[in-house]
């Protein structure tokens, strides 16, 4: 398992607002640089036809970044940390209209029958601010039944779930404080159709009516996935 940092920016009422090229690479290169981190991900909006889920507009930007120890997160998010640099006058401007809020998660890996043999394409993100009546058994149910019917779909590549931790940060971004978060990661934009649409669903959906009581809904988004870094 690793610890995983979350980083949003969202403006769900302007669906035309994109990241530029720039502030893109920008981004990406500050991910790439971070020290002690074991994988860098950034996500920007992927137009997907046609799926179960509609959430409204997706977060313009998204990152993901998985360190193997606490301490280089940690790290990397002190006063003068690294990651500082997101949040430097003038950086990401192309999305100065958009919220920011960021939080810290232990990451749990599953196995899936065929991984990815390159890098991914189209992640499917997946958040459930909760609470639960109990999270207890809600994580146990989750991570014990509802990922075991993920496993099944059709040229999955990756499942990821992800549960809140405390942790000690100073990038200046409101944080929030989601019970879980999901990634779920297929080959390309077909793939992930495919999947939402194939008869696995209906057994998710079952699943799903299952858990235990919960607040907060859940919200989907599919999003184009590029690795920085390690």
């Amino acid at each position: 398992m690793r610890v995983a940092w979350f980083a949003f920016l969202h403006d769900p009422s302007d669906a035309g607002l994109a990241v530029s090229k720039a502030d893109f690479g920008y981004a990406r290169d500050v991910v790439a640089a971070t020290p002690g981190l074991a994988r860098g991900l950034l996500f920007t909006p992927r137009e997907v036809d046609g799926l179960p889920f509609d959430d409204g507009v997706p977060p313009q930007l998204a990152l993901q970044l998985l360190f193997d120890d606490i301490a280089d997160l940690e790290a990397a998010l002190a006063p003068q940390g690294h990651l500082q640099a997101l949040a430097a006058p003038g950086a990401l401007s192309s999305l100065a209209g958009a919220a920011r809020e960021q939080q810290a998660m232990l990451a749990r890996g599953f196995a899936v029958p065929e991984p990815a043999t390159g890098e991914p394409s189209c992640s499917f993100l997946v958040h459930y601010p909760g609470p639960a009546r109990d999270v207890n058994a809600w994580m146990a149910h989750y991570l014990e039944h509802h990922t075991r019917i993920m496993a099944t779909f059709p040229a999955i590549r990756e499942i990821e779930v992800c549960s809140r931790i405390d942790w000690c940060g100073f990038l200046p971004w409101p944080r929030v404080d989601h019970m879980q978060r999901n990634k779920v990661v297929f080959d390309d934009a077909g793939a992930l159709k495919a999947a939402l649409g194939s008869p696995v669903m209906r057994e998710m959906r079952a699943d799903f009516h299952a858990l235990p009581p919960f607040a907060g809904e859940n919200r989907h988004y599919p999003m184009n996935t590029v690795v920085a870094g390690p």
